[in-house]
């Protein structure tokens, strides 16, 4: 994705900057829970188009395995 059409970008909801996630082709509004598609390059910003973020991924945790390696014994 462009960098520079990337911050120009923002969540069309709440005005609020965006996180682009290259794995799953998604831009990320952490403060809405929403997260946009990227469909053959193009960002689709409607609502109705989003897709809902789980709570711990709304809240940028890791998976539980993430989690087990980082504890001690």
């Amino acid at each position: 994705m462009d960098k520079q059409l990337l911050a120009m970008l923002v969540c069309p909801l709440c005005q609020g900057k965006l996180k682009y996630d290259r794995d799953n082709a998604e831009l990320k509004c952490h403060y809405d829970g929403l997260a946009f598609p990227i469909r053959d390059g193009i960002p689709v910003m409607l609502e109705e188009e989003a897709r809902v973020m789980s709570v711990d991924e709304k809240l940028g945790k890791t998976s539980p395995s993430d989690d087990d390696r980082s504890r001690p014994a």
